[in-house]
């Protein structure tokens, strides 16, 4: 007899699948959600991580997240993973055109725009209808060109999120148009992390952001960066979430 393996992962538990049309997109998109222990206190409303990725990055981090609540690192949070159900792109999976923008070097590239609209216009109001979220609390993670795409939403709308997280940002093919787009608007927090072992064609370009955006004066927004030691280009996701969450969060009391 199959049951439901689900049950017995502790670090999965509360969590929850549906299969969103997205009419600004015109496609189908895989939404994993994962509720806190404490959800439903009467009265709270819960900030929300928003994975990118979240066929991957979901069910690993969904679980690591789990254990940073246990050790009160961080607070109970709504998770959300945005994922396609499939890795290639003949088989769905969009995110070189959904988490880019426009690149010389790839036609595909530039979708951002849009994929920010989707969020903005659907993803965003759908989560904080059905759910207790604090839309004063919004966060964002991405890693490689989900990266790409956090640094993306942080430079064309700012308000978007309250924080955001980029791991290992792929810049190396559109690098100009992110050491020139600035916001016309401040707001947010933004943390920014590099794996010391990235492969050069990640790391230089994100290092180079780095050193453009940290001598600015009259930062746009509240930046944070660090180089994440012993670490390549995937392994150093859980680190870069775990690093970030503790920033944003800083000097707030978990609960």
């Amino acid at each position: 007899m199959q049951d439901q393996p689900l049950a017995y992962m502790q670090g999965l538990n509360n969590a929850s699948h549906e299969v969103f049309l997205s009419e600004t997109l015109g496609r189908e998109l895989h939404l994993f959600i994962r509720l806190p222990e404490s959800y439903g206190t009467a009265g709270e409303t819960s900030p929300v991580l928003y994975l990118l990725d979240g066929g991957h990055t979901f069910p690993m981090l969904a679980s690591y997240y789990r254990y940073l609540v246990f050790a009160e690192e961080i607070p109970e949070m709504i998770i959300v993973g945005i994922g396609y159900g499939a890795d290639g792109f003949n088989d769905g999976n969009t995110r070189g055109a959904d988490f880019t923008a426009p690149s010389p070097e790839r036609a595909h590239f530039g979708g951002a725009g849009k994929f920010q609209a989707f969020f903005r216009d659907e993803l965003l109001p759908h989560i904080e209808t059905l759910y207790t979220a604090d839309p004063e609390r919004r966060i964002i993670f991405g890693q490689s060109l989900g990266g790409q795409f956090v640094l993306y939403s942080a430079q064309t709308d700012p308000e978007l999120f309250w924080g955001r997280i980029a791991s290992n940002p792929a810049l190396h093919r559109n690098l100009p148009f992110f050491l020139s787009v600035r916001p016309a608007n401040a707001s947010g927090k933004l943390f920014v992390s590099s794996a010391a072992e990235d492969e050069p064609q990640f790391r230089e370009p994100a290092i180079a952001w780095i050193k453009h955006w940290t001598a600015e004066v009259n930062l746009p927004w509240k930046l944070k960066t660090l180089s994440i030691p012993g670490h390549g280009h995937f392994s150093a996701a859980p680190e870069a979430l775990r690093q970030g969450l503790k920033w944003l969060f800083e000097g707030e009391r978990p609960r």
